[in-house]
């Protein structure tokens, strides 16, 4: 009896995850399940695919053989899926776009009229750091800040987001110095990101410019950051587009010149002319473009409910 697609699938998801338990998480079945579809397998092709270590499954010689030959199946099997989503001629159908915490939340802020000029797209919006992989049409649509060096993926580049220092609008701190803010902030309570989330925009600047002071308060993404600073915990560099729009908060000083951040969409060569992707893209395209002086940091925005009202006297 040949192997089935079922029984191979759980054996590259052991392969590649090296446990029962992770591998039957990633698969969304039970651990028995796992164990039993492998043994089936190994009897199946009469050898022993794993050695079964204390801690972790190792693909033997044999284990290692199969595991080539169907990471190649898998493939070929994404491949004539996009290539099959390709061939329709529809705008019409769901199109998944992932983005970082703080990119997700402004296309969730613009999802209404994306959806009133496409109205036969359903859209799924994915926050996260991590790379989606587009091969396997984990997203059709990715927003990051880099571009990867893989050859299947092409890239557009959207603008560049601005970054500045914020404050809760009550936060008591007085106006900085126009050449160097930092020389009259640093002393004030300040919010980052923590150890693992080193490499976000603008978080060495600003190590850099607080001299080993401590951060008061570290999160691992920009949503918290910002929730944080609008109740008053401390000061913190935001991008533009989440602090500028916010009436809870005042912008400290001009835009950071030396702290950017590019935006790229990126999208799989085989689904880049599928109609319902391509309308996607050409919306996001204009969206950004029309977003271009909130996302530079040159234009703060209220709705006129929002606009912080003046204070009366008793």
């Amino acid at each position: 009896m040949n192997p089935n697609w079922d029984d191979l699938r759980v054996f590259l998801a052991l392969a590649r995850e090296g446990t029962l338990t992770t591998a039957a998480r990633s698969l969304g079945v039970s651990h028995p399940t796992v164990s039993r579809r492998v043994a089936v397998l190994e009897r199946q092709i009469g050898a022993r695919l794993f050695e079964r270590l204390p801690d972790r499954f190792v693909p033997t010689s044999a284990g290692e053989e199969l595991l080539a030959d169907t990471e190649a199946m898998e493939k070929a099997a994404h491949s004539i899926h996009r290539r099959s989503a390709g061939l329709s001629d529809t705008v019409s159908g769901t199109v998944r776009l992932s983005a970082g915490e703080a990119m997700a939340a402004f296309i969730a802020r613009h999802l209404a009229e994306l959806r009133d000029r496409l109205k036969q797209i359903e859209f799924e919006v994915a926050a996260s750091h991590t790379l989606a992989n587009l091969s396997r049409r984990e997203a059709d649509l990715l927003i990051r800040e880099q571009v990867p060096e893989l050859g299947d993926i092409v890239a557009r580049k959207l603008g560049r987001v601005a970054y500045a220092i914020y404050a809760a609008r009550d936060f008591p701190v007085g106006r900085p110095a126009r050449v160097d803010p930092m020389a009259t902030l640093a002393d004030h309570p300040w919010l980052g990101f923590d150890d693992d989330h080193g490499y976000m925009p603008g978080q060495q600047w600003l190590l850099e410019r607080l001299g080993g002071r401590r951060l008061a308060v570290r999160g691992n993404n920009w949503l918290v950051l910002h929730e944080a600073t609008r109740a008053g915990a401390g000061l913190a560099v935001l991008p533009c587009f989440l602090g500028d729009p916010d009436p809870a908060l005042k912008r400290m000083g001009s835009v950071i010149a030396e702290v950017f951040a590019d935006q790229w969409l990126l999208v799989h060569r085989d689904l880049r002319a599928l109609p319902r992707v391509r309308a996607v893209i050409d919306a996001v395209i204009d969206l950004f473009n029309r977003e271009r002086p909130l996302l530079e940091g040159k234009e703060t925005r209220y709705s006129p409910s929002d606009r912080p009202k003046p204070e009366i006297a008793p």
